[in-house]
């Protein structure tokens, strides 16, 4: 325990050998190093797990995420024990909060970053389906649009297909009521367009052979729509429209298990709204109060330093630092004496040597 209490004072920035003696305010600073240490932790694990997806699929993934966690988690670890440790508790409270602002906006922008990750992974079923939902709906949009083009492209072919069709459908209805008259004139009944005798006379025959070369015609209505529609085929082929399917539910599961980090941060964003673009205030208030925490939980150690009232540890730490000043300026004033002297002493030596030799040319 002893290890570990020294451990979470190293962690809070306090000066150990000033610290251990006074018992009274050692529980305080392990809890200001205990809340640094596990935002860092949190940090490395929400940094490995984002760069897991990024790099997700290849053979090195866990060993980068491990790694790019590590150096994620003591980046944050770092900054926020130099957050806490630069607070001075005695300067004024106004100078303090003056300090901790920026550190504050600091703190909050890293608990967004460290938050986001985490999130991803507390939703990580409803975030899959609803890249489900998005992967199937880029598609029959992606499968649109080619169609789209392909129908303005090629608006002429598929407009003479339609005037075919238009037209044989219309020719076989006429095959038929011909038909049917044909019928009625073989039969002897009389109407407007029969002759209503019976057996197969002049104006049987001369019906059959108009149903005959009607149906001759159809034939080769019938021959053109489907070299029109080869011709359509194989340039959808060409064009790739026909490459383009819907995913089955085994392609559709490798999809959502391969999504990237920002496919992954667009779906959790999704989740915040119904399909008709109303808000979903349950997963909106939820992901919301999840960042939330994180951000409180990486800015608690500045409010702990804030809030906490200047402490014997705080007095004691000042006078050590006065009187290292003291010293310090002491040091110095010394050096700088020495310094002197021997400035001096260089100067007179130099003076008596010049002496001694204009004392040799005059003698010479």
């Amino acid at each position: 325990m002893e290890k570990l209490t020294r451990f979470f004072w190293w962690c809070s920035g306090t000066h150990q050998a000033t610290l251990a003696k006074y018992p009274a305010e050692h529980n305080k600073y392990v809890g200001i190093g205990a809340t640094i240490f596990f935002t860092g932790l949190f940090a490395a694990l929400s940094g490995g797990y984002a760069l897991y997806f990024v790099f997700s699929g290849g053979s090195f993934a866990p060993l980068y995420a491990i790694l790019f966690g590590l150096l994620w988690g003591l980046a944050i670890f770092n900054m926020d024990r130099y957050i806490v440790l630069s607070i001075n508790k005695n300067a004024s409270g106004l100078k303090q909060l003056f300090q901790a602002t920026p550190r504050i906006l600091l703190a909050v922008l890293i608990g967004i970053v460290i938050a986001r990750p985490l999130e991803l992974k507390v939703f990580d079923k409803e975030i899959r389906e609803q890249l489900r939902v998005t992967y199937l709906d880029r598609q029959r949009a992606n499968i649109d649009t080619l169609n789209k083009a392909f129908e303005s492209k090629y608006a002429i072919e598929l407009g003479r297909v339609t005037e075919l069709k238009t037209e044989r459908d219309s020719l076989e209805a006429a095959i038929k009521s011909d038909r049917v008259k044909l019928k009625m004139e073989t039969f002897g009944e009389k109407t407007v367009e029969t002759s209503g005798i019976v057996g197969y006379g002049p104006y049987a025959k001369q019906r059959q052979a108009e149903l005959d070369k009607q149906e001759q015609y159809l034939d080769t209505l019938r021959s053109r729509i489907q070299l029109q529609e080869t011709f359509i085929q194989q340039r959808k082929q060409f064009e790739g429209l026909l490459d383009e399917r819907l995913l089955t539910g085994a392609q559709l599961d490798s999809a959502v298990n391969v999504a990237g980090f920002a496919d992954r941060n667009a779906a959790l964003g999704d989740l915040k709204y119904h399909p008709d673009g109303t808000l979903n205030e349950a997963n909106y208030w939820s992901i919301t109060f999840i960042m939330l925490l994180f951000i409180f939980f990486e800015c608690l150690p500045v409010f702990v330093k804030l809030m906490s009232v200047r402490d014997a540890y705080d007095i004691a730490l000042r006078d050590q630092q006065t009187v290292d000043i003291h010293r310090s300026g002491k040091n110095r004033d010394a050096e700088i004496a020495i310094t002197d002297s021997l400035y001096d002493t260089h100067v007179q030596q130099a003076i008596e040597k010049r002496k001694a030799r204009v004392w040799e040319d005059e003698t010479l």
